[in-house]
């Protein structure tokens, strides 16, 4: 390991090219950097420097250790920058998995005033659906969950809050057959038709789906998108997020159709492990639970608007 004034020593001589240049720049004697040269490769027991000529320059081998030297500080500056963060109660990382109801784009500005606080902890945002969301936080795979549908799980240390209600719409291609329907849709109706469903992203049950009827023909998609796109081109029917679609329902592009069972609205939550609770961690619920936050992540973006 090359000390800072022997790092700066050979930067110079790389940078400037000689002996008295490097040595002004260095604000020394140049008889007391040709000693520190010296120095340096009976330490190494390499030839650093090659004195052919009119200019100083590093050899290869000088190349080699200025390189390895100035990356090995920089790491040593990134330790040591880790280290004092988290004895300061910041988290290293903050693992954030959101529900796919939850737009990546809704939670951007938040991200730009976590970024403003300059904590150093590094974001990190996957997304997970129905089931796979609680598992997430269950098997470590999430320090924060946002937007986790059902009630919260039996998790050792789980914290949770509510953020808010999203509310449903059956709605379908007005090229559907069932489109021309002019009486609530009865449970039957809808089990002789296929439904699309956004795939549960479980890895230890068999996933679940919202608003279908026992023995109904299913679609599963990756997306909430997908499955508003699939349903406006008539490849099935339907829940969608009522404000997310609204633009759609105006257009006509998608039709709403009253059900003899209608679907109850459902409660979303934010989710976390109460025994990993760092700065960070509490930064971002102090921003969760603000009411016009969380009817921004609820509500969602009308991305067809």
């Amino acid at each position: 390991m090359l000390s800072e004034d022997e790092l700066a020593l050979l930067e110079a001589i790389r940078d400037a090219g000689s002996l008295s240049r490097a040595a002004a720049r260095l604000g020394k004697a140049p008889s007391t950097v040709s000693h520190a040269a010296r120095q340096l490769e009976q330490r190494f027991d390499a030839l650093l420097f090659d004195r052919r000529g009119y200019r100083l320059q590093l050899t290869r081998a000088g190349e080699v250790l200025t390189e390895e030297a100035a990356r090995l500080a920089q790491d040593v500056s990134r330790v040591t920058q880790r280290v004092r963060q988290v004895a300061t109660g910041w988290e290293d990382r903050l693992w954030i998995v959101t529900d796919d109801l939850m737009e990546f784009e809704t939670l951007m500005p938040v991200m730009h005033a976590f970024d403003a606080l300059e904590s150093g902890v590094a974001l990190r945002v996957t997304h997970e659906v129905l089931a796979g969301t609680w598992e997430a936080l269950r098997d470590g795979r999430a320090d924060l969950v946002i937007g986790a549908t059902n009630e919260p799980p039996a998790i050792p240390n789980l914290g949770w809050l509510e953020l808010g209600v999203v509310e449903w719409v059956f709605a379908i291609s007005p090229r559907h057959p069932l489109a021309g329907t002019r009486v609530p849709i009865s449970r039957e109706d809808i089990a002789r038709n296929r439904a699309v469903v956004v795939a549960d992203s479980s890895r230890l049950t068999g996933g679940r789906a919202y608003g279908m009827v026992g023995g109904q023909r299913s679609l599963a998609v990756p997306s909430m998108r997908a499955k508003i796109l699939a349903q406006r081109d008539g490849l099935g029917i339907g829940w969608l997020p009522r404000r997310r679609v609204a633009s759609l329902l105006e257009r006509g592009e998608l039709v709403e159709k009253r059900t003899a069972d209608p679907r109850e609205p459902n409660v979303l939550y934010v989710g976390w492990r109460g025994d990993h609770e760092g700065r960070a961690l509490q930064w971002w619920l102090e921003q969760l639970r603000k009411p016009r936050l969380a009817r921004r992540l609820v509500e969602g973006v009308d991305a067809y608007a």
